[in-house]
């Protein structure tokens, strides 16, 4: 009989995350942030794997070969991202401001009893959404990767426990029933929606100059169960514990309509969505927290 998998492991020590709020919280920012800084290069040297394919994204966004300066920021950037997620595992508030566009439509939604599925992506500080929905009286569902070594899901779940629950995508045979139940107990669900590790459905999409694939699972989930679909895309403000949110406008299927209909328009949702992300993508490259390769190329279309 072959033993469990083992979860998958952050990069990093085992302590890494218990150092980082320790330091963060009793030393002096003069002499933590230049800690930070000088771990960031020790990561970047350390993790060649990562490093390769945030060279070849920032290629791709830049439309010029990366600094190695240029890459120390993409990684320096993730490490204040998680230090965010770390510091409001503690208790710290963070502020959600957010941006006009869409506003008054994505919080009507927030302050519906409506259940909805809620999109966002490895962008920014967009990990903290989920569970900041908690806080509209919301119970949320997320959608997570279960790893071995993950102290700011740790602890951002004991904080909002009771209010988010996970659901383990890693672990596929109770995460479908999981998931099956809390859509018909009448939860919220946020999920990440630019990785296609564990998606049962892809499509293709235009993003930086081409079309790739992207998971359209939320949309599958939004006409099954007749869900409001939004998403949202966090900007961390600078020296501040305080998030500038971009919702997009909110996708309602139609069961009128029939599945066709109601596919279409999911695609046009996603589309405006994935343009609206790549805006922010090219103002703010070094937000783009996927240290993998790029979703791929789509295949031409056959006549």
């Amino acid at each position: 009989m072959n033993p469990p998998a083992q979860p998958p492991r952050n990069p990093g020590p085992s302590w890494g995350y218990g150092f980082l709020l320790w330091a963060e919280r009793w030393w002096p920012r003069w002499v933590f942030r230049p800690v930070l800084m000088a771990g960031t290069w020790v990561a970047l040297a350390c993790l060649p794997v990562q490093r390769a394919h945030s060279r070849a994204y920032l290629a791709v966004v830049l439309g010029r070969p990366a600094t190695l300066r240029e890459g120390w920021r993409h990684f320096f950037a993730f490490a204040e991202a998680l230090l965010l997620n770390l510091r409001a595992g503690r208790g710290v508030p963070v502020l959600c401001v957010l941006a006009p566009g869409n506003k008054v439509e994505f919080e009507a939604l927030l302050d519906s009893p409506r259940p909805a599925l809620f999109g966002a992506f490895h962008f920014g500080g967009s990990d903290l959404l989920g569970y900041l929905l908690a806080e509209h009286g919301r119970r949320v569902s997320i959608l997570r990767m279960r790893v071995g070594n993950s102290g700011d899901t740790q602890r951002l779940g004991r904080r909002f426990s009771g209010k988010v629950s996970f659901l383990w995508v890693n672990d596929p045979a109770n995460m479908l029933f999981a998931l099956k139940a809390a859509l018909e107990a009448g939860e919220s669900l946020a999920l990440k929606c630019d990785r296609l590790d564990f998606s049962a459905r892809s499509e293709p999409f235009h993003f930086l100059g081409t079309r790739r694939r992207f998971p359209f699972n939320i949309y599958l989930l939004a006409m099954l169960f007749d869900r409001p679909v939004a998403f949202c895309i966090a900007l961390p403000a600078a020296g501040k514990d305080e998030l500038h949110v971009h919702a997009s406008p909110v996708f309602i299927p139609d069961p009128a309509a029939g599945r066709a209909a109601n596919t279409q328009a999911a695609r046009q949702h996603f589309q405006g969505v994935l343009d609206q992300l790549e805006t922010l993508v090219r103002a703010h490259p070094f937000l783009w927290f996927n240290f993998l390769p790029l979703n791929p190329e789509a295949a031409p279309a056959s006549r």
